[in-house]
């Protein structure tokens, strides 16, 4: 067996060092980066048997941008992710499901030497959960997203005082959820499209007798429900994402709500002296 070569990745100078020369003397090939820019570029341009990073370089998750990577252009490279803090002990199973392995700071070289020699001898140990996107988990998801919209929904009074069949009550739902999938999975920087199912969605509600304060409270339920499903789907996020996609679901949600509550404003009324001055 060739020495592992191993990318190692800390913005912590310090910690960097301890491992690069920790792995070095044990006969492991290593490369060092700071920051995530150069540790994907690595990642692009060389081969390695193992990922070793830090899960905050500054922000948040960086560690897990890292991770993806390397899952998608070297599937069999064990990865390894690094975390200062100890409370995490409670999202482990959902941080498992990106990583193969997370040692918290601080740790002992050795033990880190010994699960990466373990851990190759066997590849077979390595179980890893299958990885979705946030929009692909929503689209899978869509019927029980909308009953527990629904189950919610029943249970607010202000709402069930207009009595309505399911088919009535849940309405454009299952395509204001469909355009929420089609936002998600838009090249970033594309202008979001408009949702048609929003304004008629809006047009039968007021139909219905329902007022803006309860249009509102049901985009607000919607909201939960969709967050309550990715909720129980934490073991298969796909987290290098997952803030972003986070943003494109409230900024779709209040969208269409804008648009449902296009037709509950009165359009003013335009004279022909007015048009004529258009025209003219």
């Amino acid at each position: 067996m060739t020495n592992p070569r191993v990318l190692v990745v800390d913005d912590n100078e310090a910690i960097r060092v301890m491992v690069q020369e920790g792995l070095q003397r044990d006969g492991f090939e290593v490369v060092a980066a700071s920051n995530v820019s150069d540790a994907l570029r690595h990642i692009a341009t060389q081969k390695f048997d193992v990922l070793l990073s830090d899960l905050h370089m500054p922000l948040p998750g960086d560690g897990f941008t890292l991770v993806s990577a390397m899952r998608n252009t070297h599937p069999e490279a064990l990865t390894i992710v690094l975390s200062g803090y100890p409370a995490l002990s409670e999202a482990m199973a959902a941080i498992l499901s990106q990583a193969d392995e997370i040692i918290v700071k601080p740790f002992q070289i050795g033990s880190i030497k010994k699960l990466i020699r373990t851990r190759l001898a066997d590849p077979r140990t390595i179980k890893r959960a299958k990885v979705e996107s946030v929009a692909s988990i929503l689209e899978r998801e869509s019927d029980l997203t909308i009953q527990n919209w629904l189950d919610l929904v029943e249970d607010d009074a202000e709402l069930t005082c207009i009595p309505l069949s399911r088919a009535d009550r849940t309405g454009h739902l299952p395509r204001l959820l469909r355009d929420l999938v089609v936002r998600l999975r838009l090249d970033s920087g594309l202008a979001a499209p408009i949702s048609m199912a929003a304004r008629e969605h809006g047009e039968m509600r007021r139909e219905q007798g329902y007022t803006v304060t309860m249009v509102v409270e049901e985009s607000r339920i919607l909201q939960v429900s969709i967050f309550s499903t990715l909720q129980r789907n934490m073991h298969s996020v796909d987290f290098s994402k997952l803030l972003l996609d986070v943003v494109t679901i409230a900024d779709e949600v209040d969208s269409q709500l804008k648009q449902a509550m296009q037709c509950y404003v009165t359009p003013p009324v335009i004279s022909k002296s007015q048009v004529f001055g258009l025209v003219g």
